[in-house]
């Protein structure tokens, strides 16, 4: 069961694997883009691609998909970047049903683990396989596998090295349940470095940077949301006007300085950087509205900016 890029590694690993994948559940399909149309999820287009059954359930409990996920008679059911299940799903199986996690459980329970890590600026990151129980993230866990975070990885470089080690553990869990080889762990009994922090799921206006913050917290801030669904910024024009840029890479210079934060310096040709309270945020790459993604000297040579702009 899964949606995203993410789940797909899992399934691919078990396919190649020569496990028998009874079929394979998915959100349903949604219109998207400016067309509107219909675009099929990753999941979705790696089953139809390998002839696997599949179901779309627009109702986790509705009787009918009840009622043919139990005709599949699964042994196991393996969750990946999905929705919440209800108990009628998740205890069908006589193995029961694990979750991939993309964190290291008890830590960053919720939607968008990856992203709230290098938000945080941790150095530390990783992947849990756990036993589905009633509360979201709570089961006991069967395996863990630890990751660093470089301080110049942003979230989708942290994401493909996850999604690469996801696979693999997803297979090593599942033989590990097969040869009745798990001893599971409850999350209250783990140690934990600090205190939990949550994960909760990202929304616009969640990626609004604030530039009255220190350079470190605002350069992991960025990376945390690059390349999705990315941070952005209200760079204000002379006349008042006001347009939204995102950011995509930046570099950090803790200097000290006397100018309030959002200003923003530039040379017109090569370098445009952005004042927060101890430092500047040097802009590497960025996109206008309605433009592609490009470096700043790019952006410069075809967009007049001087330092009469500011950033809100």
């Amino acid at each position: 069961m899964g949606t995203p890029d993410f789940a797909v590694e899992a399934l691919r690993c078990l396919v190649e694997g020569g496990y028998q994948v009874v079929g394979v559940i998915t959100m349903p399909d949604k219109p998207a883009g400016r067309g509107h149309k219909i675009q099929y999820s990753p999941v979705k287009q790696y089953a139809l691609d390998h002839h696997l059954p599949l179901l779309q359930p627009e109702k986790l409990k509705g009787e009918t998909f009840i009622e043919e996920l139990r005709a599949w008679k699964a042994d196991l059911q393996i969750v990946v970047a999905f929705r919440m299940l209800p108990e009628v799903v998740w205890d069908m199986p006589r193995l029961g049903t694990f979750n991939l996690h993309a964190s290291l459980l008890p830590q960053y329970r919720g939607a968008a683990p990856i992203n709230w890590a290098v938000i945080n600026g941790d150095t530390e990151t990783g992947i849990t396989t756990f036993f589905l129980k009633h509360e979201i993230d709570t089961g006991e866990v069967i395996q863990q596998v630890r990751v660093p975070i470089a301080e110049t990885d942003d979230v989708g470089v942290v994401h493909d090295k996850l999604m690469k080690l996801g696979g693999r553990l997803v297979v090593e869990t599942v033989e590990a349940i097969l040869q009745d080889a798990v001893k599971s762990i409850p999350q209250e009994e783990m140690a934990v470095m600090g205190e939990l922090r949550p994960a909760p799921k990202i929304f616009k206006e969640t990626c609004r940077i604030d530039w009255n913050q220190p350079v470190k917290r605002i350069y992991d801030f960025i990376r945390g949301l690059s390349p999705y669904p990315a941070a952005w910024a209200e760079m204000v024009q002379p006349d008042g006007k006001t347009m939204v840029v995102k950011l995509f890479e930046t570099e950090k210079k803790e200097v000290p300085h006397s100018l309030i934060p959002g200003t923003l310096q530039t040379d017109g040709k090569t370098y445009i950087r952005v004042a927060a309270t101890d430092g500047f945020i040097e802009i590497r790459a960025l996109q206008l509205p309605g433009k592609k993604r490009l470096k700043t000297d790019e952006l410069l040579r075809g967009f007049r900016l001087t330092e009469e702009f500011k950033m809100n």
